[in-house]
C-alpha cells in the first residue's frame, strides 16, 4: 500500500507511480483513473480534477489502485492568497491566449492572401475547364488549392474569436470584478455561512457516534466495516479544518462588501410599492410587492416574462426608480365564504376522504385574515393575503393550487 499526497495549497490528490507500475495497470484500471485524475507535466504526477471538499470520487479510485493512506504537503493558503494567486495564473492564461489568437490570425491571413490577390481578376474565376487539356486541368488544380487554403483561412480567424473570448474571459478573473459585485459578494457570503453550519451539524453528530463507541457501542459503516473511535475524531478534525476555511472566505468576502460601500438596502428603506432596478445583468425595473427580512418579492414590470412573480436580495438591488410605497389593502371582508375541497382522516382508520369544507371569515385587518369552518369542527386558521401574478389578491386554504382563492382588488385602489 502507498500513500496518496493531499497538497494542502491545491487542495487537491496526488497520485505518484512509477514508470513501470503504470504500465502494469489494466484498461478498465487506467480508465478509473483517468475518470478521477489528470496527468501534469509539472509535478510528474496525476492530480485529482476535484478540489476539497468534493474529493470522494479521487479517493475511491485510489483505494481501488493501492493509495489508501493519506499524506499532506505543503500549508493552506488563506483565501486572500487563493484569489491573488487565481488572478496571476489568470494574468498569465489571458497572455497566453492573446498570443494564440495573434498566431491564428496571422496564419489566417497567410492562407488567405493568395486568393485574395486575385480580386477584379474575372477571367481567373469564370475560367471554364477543358477536360483532358493539360494547362486547363493544372489551372484547375491550383485554383482549387486556393479555394481549400481560403476556406482554412476562415477556420484560423475562428479560432482567433475563440482564443480572444477566453483572453476576454482570463483577463475579467485577473480583474477581479465580482470581489466588487456586492449581489455575488452576498450570494457567496450566504453559501459560507450555510457551509458552517451543516458542518457545525456533521460535528454534533460525529460527537455523538465518537460517545456511542466510547460507551462501548459497535458502529459499522454501510459496507459493513467498522467505524473506530480514531475515524470518528478524523472526521471531526477534518471538519473543524473546514469550517476554519469557510470562515477565512467569509471574513474575505465581507471585507470585499465594506470596501464596497456595505449593502446599501434593506427591508428598512425597501416597501411594498417601490419600483427599483435589480443588478441581474439586464437592469431590470420591477415592482417590489413585499419586503423580508432577507429578500424582497417583486413583480416583472416589462418584456415576455411580465407579470412573473420572483425574490431577490437586497444586494441584488441596484437603485430605487421610484419610492411610492404600496397603500391599498386585501379586498376580503368579514362575512365571506369559500370552499375548498381536501382530504381529511376519518377516526383512527387509515383511510384519507376528500371532502368539500366551506370556510367563514370571521375577523379581517388590514393584513390578515380568519377563517373557520362552518360545517364541521375544525379551529380558526390565519391567512395572509397576497398580490398575485395578475395584480388580482389571494390567499389558500392549505398551499394547494385548488383552494387558492383569488379577489379582484378594490376599483377605487386599483384605479
Amino acid at each position: 500500500m502507498k500513500p496518496y499526497i493531499f497538497n494542502l495549497e491545491t487542495t487537491k490528490i496526488e497520485l505518484h507511480f512509477e514508470k513501470s507500475e503504470y504500465a502494469a495497470l489494466t484498461a478498465d484500471q487506467k480508465a478509473d483513473l483517468k475518470s478521477a485524475f489528470l496527468w501534469s507535466r509539472t509535478g510528474s504526477c496525476w492530480v485529482s480534477r476535484a478540489k476539497e471538499p468534493n474529493l470522494w470520487w479521487a479517493k475511491q479510485v485510489a483505494a481501488k489502485l493501492g493509495f489508501t493512506e493519506e499524506q499532506r504537503e505543503g500549508e493552506r493558503l488563506s483565501f486572500s492568497e487563493q484569489v491573488e494567486r487565481q488572478a496571476e495564473r489568470a494574468e498569465r492564461r489571458a497572455e497566453r491566449y492573446e498570443q494564440y489568437a495573434e498566431s491564428a490570425e496571422r496564419r489566417g491571413a497567410v492562407l488567405q492572401q493568395p486568393l485574395n490577390r486575385m480580386r477584379g481578376d474575372i477571367a481567373f474565376f469564370t475560367q471554364p475547364i477543358i477536360a483532358g487539356h493539360a494547362g486547363s486541368q493544372a489551372f484547375a488544380r491550383r485554383r482549387e488549392k486556393m479555394f481549400a487554403q481560403y476556406e482554412k483561412g476562415f477556420e484560423e480567424y475562428r479560432k482567433s474569436g475563440y482564443f480572444q473570448d477566453r483572453a476576454r474571459t482570463a483577463r475579467e478573473t485577473a480583474d477581479g470584478a465580482k470581489y466588487r459585485d456586492v449581489a455575488y459578494l452576498d450570494r457567496r457570503i450566504k453559501e459560507c455561512k450555510r457551509e458552517i453550519k451543516a458542518r457545525k451539524k456533521n460535528i454534533i453528530h460525529y460527537e455523538e457516534t465518537l460517545a456511542a463507541i466510547e460507551n462501548g457501542e459497535k458502529k459499522r459503516r454501510i459496507d459493513g466495516t467498522p467505524i473506530t473511535a480514531e475515524t470518528v475524531t478524523g472526521w471531526m478534525e477534518h471538519e473543524f479544518e473546514l469550517i476554519e476555511k469557510a470562515m477565512d472566505k467569509q471574513g474575505f468576502l465581507e471585507a470585499c462588501v465594506d470596501q464596497c460601500g456595505g449593502i446599501q438596502f434593506s427591508k428598512d428603506n425597501i416597501k411594498a410599492g417601490f419600483q427599483v432596478r435589480l443588478n441581474d445583468g439586464f437592469d431590470s425595473e420591477v415592482e417590489v410587492i413585499g419586503a423580508g427580512p432577507q429578500n424582497i418579492t417583486y413583480r416583472i414590470l416589462t418584456g415576455g416574462a411580465k407579470g412573473m412573480v420572483l425574490t431577490a436580495a437586497y444586494a441584488e438591488i441596484a437603485e430605487i426608480v421610484q419610492a411610492t410605497e404600496q397603500t391599498e389593502t386585501h379586498p376580503f371582508t368579514v362575512g365571506e365564504r369559500f370552499t375548498a375541497e381536501q382530504y381529511i382522516q376519518e377516526d383512527d382508520s387509515r383511510k384519507w376522504s376528500r371532502v368539500r369544507i366551506t370556510y367563514e371569515i370571521v375577523k379581517a385587518s388590514s393584513k390578515t385574515i380568519q377563517l373557520k369552518p362552518i360545517d364541521r369542527d375544525g379551529n380558526v386558521i390565519t391567512r395572509k393575503p397576497r398580490k398575485s401574478y395578475n395584480g388580482d389578491w389571494c390567499f389558500s386554504i392549505d398551499d394547494s393550487y385548488t383552494n387558492t382563492f383569488h379577489k379582484a382588488a378594490k376599483v377605487s385602489e386599483a384605479g
